[in-house]
C-alpha cells in the first residue's frame, strides 16, 4: 500500500474563519469546503480498499432481491470521510467556544467585583450624608438648610432643588458621590447579569456541539463501519527525520514528536490525546510557552513568515478558515494530529491547502 495517500487526502479538508468564531453563531467563519477534502480523501481510501481487495458487492449486484442490501465499502468510506470532516469542524468550533466562555466567565467575575465595590462606596456615601442629617437633628436643626430639608411643609419642599445644592456644598460633594456610586453600582449589576447570560448561552452551545460530535462518533464506532474504519486508518508512515537546532520551535517540535501514535480526540490538548491545535498547545507548553487552544487564535500568536523562510517548529496553517494546523519539520513533512480516526504522526504537507505560517518567538 502506497504511503501518504490519506495524509494528502485528509489535508484537503477544512474550509472556515477564525470563528471566534466559526461555531454556529458565536464568532465568524470564512466558510469551509468539505467537498474538496472529502473527495480527495475518499479517492485515496477507495484506492486503498481496492488494493487490499476489500470492496463489498454494490447494491446493483443484488438488485431485485427482497432483502435490504448492505452498503458497499466504497459507500461506507465516503460517509466515514464526511463524518470525520464534520467532527473536525465541530471540534474547532468547540475549541473557539471554550475560549470565549473562559473570557465570559472572567468578565462575570470582574463585573461582580466592580458591583460589590460600587455598592460599598454607595453605602459609605449614604452613611456620611445620614451622619450630617443626624448632627443637624441633635443640634436642634441650627442649620437652616437642614431645617428646610426636614420640613414637611409643601411650600418649603418647592425649594428642594436649591436645598440639595446647598447640602452638596455643605457636605463637600457627598450627595453627588452618592448619585455616582448608585449609578455605577446599577451599571455593574446589569453588566454582571448580561455576562452571566452570555456565559450560559456559550455553555449551551458547547453542550450542543458535544452532542453532535458524540452522535457522529457513535456512527463511526458502530459495527457497520468497523471494516471501513480499518481501511480509513491505514495512512502509511513517515520516518521521524532528525531535527537539528535549539530554537524555541525545534524544542517544542521534539516534545511533539514524543506523541506520535497518540490518538486524535476533539477538544484534547494532551497529555495522551490531541486535536490539531491541542498538539501545538501541548508541545509549546512543555517549554513554558502558553498558547490558545484554537487555530484562529494561534494564527495571531506569533510572527508570520513566508514559505521560503520556514524553519522546523513553525506553525503551518491550512484552508481559508485556518481550519487545520501542524508543526513544520522540513522535507515537505509536518507533525500533526490529522483528524478523527488517524493518530498523531508525521505526514506530508498538503501545499495546495497551505495558507501561511507563524513562528512562535
Amino acid at each position: 500500500m502506497k504511503e501518504g495517500g490519506l495524509e494528502r487526502a485528509r489535508a484537503v479538508r477544512h474550509s472556515r474563519p477564525r470563528a471566534r468564531r466559526p461555531h454556529g453563531g458565536v464568532g465568524g467563519t470564512r466558510g469551509k469546503s468539505p467537498s474538496r477534502w472529502a473527495a480527495g480523501r475518499l479517492a485515496t481510501a477507495i484506492g486503498i480498499a481496492t488494493a487490499v481487495g476489500l470492496l463489498l458487492p454494490s447494491s446493483t449486484a443484488v438488485a431485485g432481491q427482497g432483502s435490504p442490501v448492505p452498503p458497499s465499502l466504497k459507500a461506507l468510506l465516503a460517509r466515514a470521510t464526511k463524518l470525520s470532516y464534520q467532527i473536525d469542524a465541530l471540534s474547532q468550533q468547540y475549541d473557539a467556544l471554550r475560549i470565549e466562555l473562559a473570557g465570559a466567565k472572567t468578565q462575570v467575575k470582574v463585573a461582580l467585583a466592580t458591583m460589590r465595590a460600587d455598592q460599598q462606596l454607595l453605602a459609605s456615601a449614604q452613611k456620611s450624608v445620614a451622619q450630617i442629617a443626624a448632627a443637624g437633628y441633635m443640634t436642634q436643626g441650627t442649620s437652616p438648610t437642614l431645617q428646610l430639608l426636614q420640613s414637611s411643609n409643601p411650600q418649603l419642599m418647592l425649594n428642594r432643588a436649591a436645598i440639595l445644592t446647598e447640602l452638596q456644598l455643605q457636605n463637600r460633594g457627598k450627595i453627588k458621590l452618592v448619585q455616582a456610586a448608585r449609578a455605577a453600582a446599577t451599571r455593574a449589576r446589569l453588566l454582571a447579569v448580561e455576562e452571566e447570560q452570555h456565559a450560559a448561552k456559550l455553555s449551551a452551545a458547547m453542550r450542543h456541539k458535544v452532542a453532535l460530535i458524540q452522535q457522529k462518533e457513535n456512527v463511526l464506532n458502530s459495527a457497520a463501519f468497523s471494516q471501513a474504519m480499518a481501511v480509513f486508518q491505514k495512512t502509511g508512515s513517515y520516518p521521524n527525520i532528525k531535527v537539528t537546532g535549539d530554537s524555541v520551535g525545534v524544542q517544542a517540535l521534539r516534545y511533539g514528536l514524543e506523541k506520535v501514535g497518540d490518538p486524535y480526540s476533539w477538544g484534547a490538548a494532551g497529555p495522551n490525546a490531541f486535536d490539531c491545535s491541542g498538539l501545538v498547545v501541548w508541545a509549546y507548553a512543555q517549554i513554558g510557552i502558553s498558547l490558545p487552544h484554537f487555530t484562529g487564535d494561534l494564527w495571531n500568536s506569533g510572527v508570520h513568515v513566508s514559505r521560503a523562510q520556514l524553519e522546523p517548529g513553525d506553525l503551518i496553517f491550512f484552508f481559508a478558515d485556518l481550519g487545520h494546523v501542524g508543526i513544520y519539520m522540513g522535507n515537505n513533512l509536518m507533525l500533526d494530529a490529522p483528524t478523527w480516526g488517524i493518530p498523531v504522526g508525521v505526514h506530508q504537507i498538503f501545499w495546495g491547502a497551505y495558507v501561511g505560517a507563524v513562528r512562535i518567538a
